[in-house]
């Protein structure tokens, strides 16, 4: 079995779009080729069409989706802000742990893993707090399959908060609506829905979170993440160089998103969709009961728990060893207890949710 026979059923990487794969093999350009620039442009265009917005500042950094998140905060954040985070998963505590090192006061929303946090909680810790900088929350935690409610937050608009949205594991598998919803800022991964190899992370910034930017009293502390620097590349007529862009990755992108475009939009939604539900159904009856709370649970990702007597280790190193699928293991509290499936971008098929089905019944 060679690593090119791998289903990537796991938390991402998930297996790309071909067209990404061709994207990768398209001839190399200059990051400042006027060919290059074209693609890039059309990529950020793509881009705000499938985060729904019209932010012009809408990119893809240099980096994964933990390079995303750390450019939000360090753009946004300054020593003595107050940062309100959403903390129900890995990912919720990770978001605090970097605002924590731009020197800010992280005022931490705690939840239940597992278990959908209460958006009135954050707009109730705002009011406590209205000169916070912002307020942010995982959209889609990977580490426990929850969905979290994050429309409600819209009326963030109406103070001086920012709203910062993790959107890794949502973007391309399930509804995102930045505009409609009042985000300011988000940030994503190529590697999961977007159906892309990892390596780059596409943000969004709204004009309102900009104006923040520009306005900061002190440099951001990133050279290499600050946007105030960065836009000058991505933006207007005269481009000027901040660092070498990762122009292969670009073209993936690029070739992805035209491939999700293509197939429209809501069409990939629902194909997630189905993609999940039909996984949601058969883990059950198979012993392995779902994780993540009813009614919050992500069609992309699914978490279970593993039956009474089941060794984790043994039976995900027979599943690759054996039949070329790698899923993932639980993270934090779930460590050896649970498991993660992950059915995102060209991954989410029902011949992979056929196919895992299968094996998982050869090993019981």
């Amino acid at each position: 079995m060679t690593t090119t026979d791998r289903l990537l059923l796991g938390p991402g990487p998930g297996n790309p779009y071909p067209e990404a794969v061709a994207g990768l093999a398209r001839p190399l350009l200059g990051h400042m080729d006027p060919e290059f620039i074209a693609v890039l442009d059309e990529t950020m265009a793509r881009l705000r069409t499938v985060y729904r917005t019209a932010n012009p500042l809408t990119l893809p950094i240099s980096g994964t989706g933990s390079a995303g998140m750390e450019a939000c905060f360090v753009n946004l954040l300054e020593p003595g802000d107050t940062a309100i985070v959403g903390a129900n998963g890995v990912f919720g505590d990770r978001m605090c742990e970097v605002a924590r090192r731009c020197g800010a006061e992280v005022v931490r929303i705690e939840g239940e893993w597992g278990r959908a946090l209460d958006p009135q909680r954050l707009l109730d810790a705002q009011r406590a707090h209205p000169h916070a900088r912002l307020v942010a929350v995982v959209h889609a935690e990977t580490s426990t399959g929850v969905r979290n409610e994050v429309a409600p937050l819209r009326a963030l608009q109406d103070t001086d908060t920012l709203f910062v949205l993790d959107a890794v594991t949502s973007l391309a598998g399930i509804p995102v609506e930045i505009d409609a919803w009042g985000v300011d800022a988000a940030y994503s991964a190529t590697q999961k829905c977007l159906g892309v190899p990892p390596g780059l992370s596409p943000v969004t910034f709204s004009p309102r979170a900009v104006a923040r930017v520009q306005s900061r009293a002190t440099p951001a502390q990133s050279w290499y993440l600050d946007l105030a620097l960065i836009a000058s590349y991505v933006a207007g007529s005269a481009r000027v160089y901040h660092h070498t862009a990762p122009v292969s990755m670009v073209f993936a992108l690029h070739a992805a998103l035209g491939a999700i475009l293509e197939e429209g939009l809501e069409a990939v939604w629902a194909r997630h969709a189905a993609v999940g539900a039909h996984l949601h159904d058969a883990l059950p009856e198979m012993g392995f009961p779902l994780l993540a709370q009813e009614g919050h649970r992500l069609p992309e990702l699914t978490t279970a728990w593993l039956p009474d007597g089941l060794d984790d280790a043994a039976l995900r190193r027979a599943l690759l060893s054996d039949y070329g699928i790698e899923i993932g293991g639980g993270l934090g509290q779930f460590a050896g207890k649970a498991w993660r499936f992950g059915f995102m971008g060209h991954s989410a098929r029902e011949r992979s949710v056929v196919t895992l089905l299968g094996a998982l019944r050869d090993l019981r």
